[in-house]
């Protein structure tokens, strides 16, 4: 279960974020909704461990993951907008980064694991920064899940995705889920948005979650 309470950020004189609370389930995906520049990719840089709150509380399956990168790396899979890969290596050597080297472990998942459902296997030779943006974005999942995190946090994973790739990516969250794994993610995309159990707003640095049964296709309208 993830918990997040009263959690807050400043940049200067601004507040971008103020007393940010929400929880997730196991197996739910939490859709996090906002114009542009409103402070959600501060909030997930805070949840992934990658950037420090200046206050409130943040629980991961009851263990407090602020500032502990222990129970970050135990328990957080992170992709960010920005591709992380290695353009210049294979999409194994990527992996294996992520891997840490343990070449037995990639083995299995590129078997049955993640990066066997993300569509990896077969394109372990071919070089990172030859790929399509959407096994680009399929590989930087994998390679996320290298430690089978049960939180999956996401910025737009879906953005510039053709039909195709945005399909994969969808079916292997359904059952990433149906795995007692836990989704939060922001996103545009209407097909990303419906999947999720529960939509939060953010707005003016702060977050409400939308009432149940809103269509998501009004959600301009709360921005």
């Amino acid at each position: 279960m993830v918990e997040a309470a009263g959690i807050h950020k400043r940049y200067k004189n601004k507040e971008v974020l103020q007393d940010i609370s929400f929880q997730a389930e196991a197996g739910e995906c939490v859709g996090i909704v906002g114009e542009n520049g409103c402070g959600k990719t501060t909030l997930l840089s805070i949840l992934a461990g990658t950037l420090k709150a200046d206050g409130g509380s943040l629980t991961y399956f009851g263990q407090s993951a602020l500032g502990s990168r222990k129970v970050i790396k135990e328990h957080v899979a992170y992709v960010p907008q920005e591709n992380p890969l290695m353009e210049e290596l294979s999409v194994r050597d990527n992996l294996l980064l992520w891997y840490q080297g343990d070449r037995a472990r990639l083995s299995r998942d590129l078997k049955d694991g993640p990066a066997a459902i993300l569509g990896l296997s077969g394109h372990e030779k071919e070089t990172a920064g030859k790929l399509s943006g959407g096994m680009k974005k399929r590989l930087s999942i994998a390679c996320a899940l290298a430690d089978h995190g049960r939180i999956l946090i996401m910025d737009e994973p879906g953005a510039a995705l053709d039909l195709l790739c945005k399909e994969v990516i969808r079916t292997y969250l359904d059952k990433y889920r149906s795995e007692g794994g836990i989704v939060v993610l922001t996103s545009h995309d209407l097909m990303e948005i419906k999947m999720c159990s529960r939509i939060y707003v953010m707005k003016g640095g702060t977050l409400k979650e939308l009432e149940q049964g809103f269509p998501v296709e009004r959600l301009s309208e709360r921005l």
